[in-house]
């Protein structure tokens, strides 16, 4: 994020309130948080906001290409200020922890297909999956009775992480 989110805001075309710039902050301070998350966040920096005027302000953010809204399976949407590239992600199946990768090689980083099917491609989205080294370290496996990474306590112990 530019030294000035303010003039960013305005450039963007997007009117600088105390409630915009606070969801802008906490996004860039740590990506890949849901909105309830990014609620609780800015609720601790200004006091009192409503979920609905936070979900307004993605929103809004995310049609002005400030911020970029992922939503692996399962997960509910997750949101970052890494907007001007094509990056993909690395998500722990086990906890819930996500990491940006960079886009793999080709013509057009990420965009060349084997088959486009007459598509004009323009965006790829890429998840990896797998298991985060904290995982690895504690000999933690996948199993079937392993909940989801992104219900209940995995994804809040792993958006937490990311603060």
């Amino acid at each position: 994020m530019p030294t000035d989110p303010v003039t960013l805001l305005r450039d963007h075309g997007v009117q600088a309130t105390a409630q915009r710039l606070a969801v802008l902050r906490v996004v860039s301070r740590a990506p890949h948080l849901t909105a309830d998350r990014v609620t609780e966040i800015v609720r601790e920096e200004l006091g009192t906001i409503s979920r609905q005027s936070v979900y307004d302000a993605l929103t809004l953010l995310v049609e002005r290409g400030l911020l970029r809204r992922i939503q692996p399976v399962g997960s509910p949407a997750l949101y970052e200020d890494r907007v001007d590239d094509n990056h993909h992600h690395v998500i722990c199946r086990i906890c819930g922890r996500i990491g940006d990768v960079d886009c793999a090689v080709g013509v057009t980083p990420c965009l060349t297909a084997s088959d486009n099917h007459g598509f004009e491609i323009d965006e790829a989205d890429v998840t990896y999956w797998g298991r985060c080294p904290t995982c690895q370290r504690e000999g933690r496996m996948a199993t079937r009775q392993d909940p989801q990474p992104f219900r209940g306590r995995a994804l809040q112990r792993a958006t937490a992480e990311t603060n």
